[in-house]
């Protein structure tokens, strides 16, 4: 991959590769925009393919941070790292401190979190070594594992579209299909099954499925054709690029709104969702529940959780917002979430360029 054209062509701020031989450490951390604030984001600890496999995913996660926090209403632009290796057998305190120095190094250009692969508990090893690091343990002043804010969005992002299409907010009696049922999908369960939805599973994980059926009693599929499930809304919530040419034409939902990242292999997914009937609810909305409760960690006096709900509360309204500019100005929902977020940005960033002079003649 050519590096320099990659991160070019979408003015990449700086890209950093991050290696630590005594550990074994590999990683990269990509800060996409700082133009509303320091760049917020997780660590992705992975078995990469390659390195080629590492710094395309982690530009592409870098660049919906962006996004993510622009629409959020957060004073943050979007960052990302990712760690090669399985973090079954390579992870280590060592590793985790190491790369910790590296974050710090960046002088709080780039905030961490947590993501997949790593935890609640490698966030507070991390903290040993720096303070640019949000998502730590209520013990230490923060605000927990983000999974079950990132749930609590998803659940309003689908009740905005339930708004849209059937005028009425509830989930009661609607089918909801989940694909992935790790932290935040088995959270998204839970909150399914409190508003009295139909619930449907699956996961790559037998295991996974197991546990969530026999907590919550609700129906199973085979993950490799679970998007073919008929339902009302279709919910994504693993890994990316899952709504593509191969699946769109087989998806018999209403919507689409899940927590995954990414979830269009390519930007024309979008036109071929709404070609298709299907409504789109754009992941970097409806799935910004975790950074919208961990940036509340930075603000003054610490966390507190019933304000930082409130706001996740309000991706409802967002994604209400989203879905409206698209159906009025003939455009999909993804490129109406990007306008959304891409407006901000420049609004902001002309108010931030504005001089201003404290005291003196």
């Amino acid at each position: 991959m050519k590096v320099f054209d990659r991160i070019g062509a979408d003015d990449y701020e700086q890209v950093v590769f991050c290696h630590d031989r005594p550990t074994g450490l590999r990683a990269v951390v990509c800060v996409h925009s700082t133009r509303l604030g320091p760049a917020l984001g997780g660590t992705r600890f992975y078995p990469y393919a390659d390195e080629d496999d590492a710094l395309e995913d982690v530009i592409r996660l870098a660049r919906g941070m962006t996004y993510k926090s622009a629409a959020a209403g957060l004073d943050l632009g979007g960052g990302k790292a990712v760690i090669l290796g399985d973090p079954t057998t390579d992870k280590s305190e060592s590793l985790l401190r190491a790369y910790a120095r590296f974050v710090d190094s960046l002088g709080g250009r780039y905030i961490t979190a947590e993501d997949v692969g790593t935890t609640q508990a490698d966030m507070d090893l991390i903290r040993r070594e720096t303070r640019h690091v949000t998502g730590v343990s209520r013990a230490l002043g923060g605000s927990g594992d983000p999974s079950a804010a990132t749930a609590y969005g998803v659940l309003h992002g689908m009740k905005a579209v339930a708004r849209h299409l059937w005028d009425e907010s509830a989930l009661e009696g609607r089918h909801v299909v989940i694909a992935g049922v790790g932290k935040v999908g088995s959270n998204l369960v839970r909150h399914l099954v409190e508003e009295r939805a139909r619930v449907t599973v699956a996961d790559v994980d037998p295991s996974a499925v197991a546990r969530v059926a026999r907590d919550f009693a609700v129906d199973t599929a085979p993950v490799e054709k679970v998007h073919a499930v008929e339902c009302d809304i279709y919910a994504p919530c693993a890994l990316g690029a899952v709504l593509n040419t191969a699946t769109i034409p087989e998806l018999r939902s209403a919507a689409v709104v899940g927590s995954a990242n990414n979830q269009l292999a390519e930007p024309d997914d979008a036109r071929r969702l709404a070609e298709a009937g299907v409504l789109y609810a754009p992941d970097f909305v409806v799935n910004a529940g975790g950074v919208i409760n961990i940036a509340d960690e930075l603000s003054v006096g610490g966390y507190h959780r019933e304000r930082a709900y409130a706001a996740v509360r309000r991706i409802f309204d967002t994604t209400l917002a989203v879905i409206t500019t698209a159906a009025t100005g003939g455009i999909t929902t993804a490129e109406a979430a990007e306008r959304l977020a891409e407006r901000r940005i420049a609004d902001l960033t002309h108010v931030h360029s504005i001089r201003t002079s404290r005291g003196g003649p």
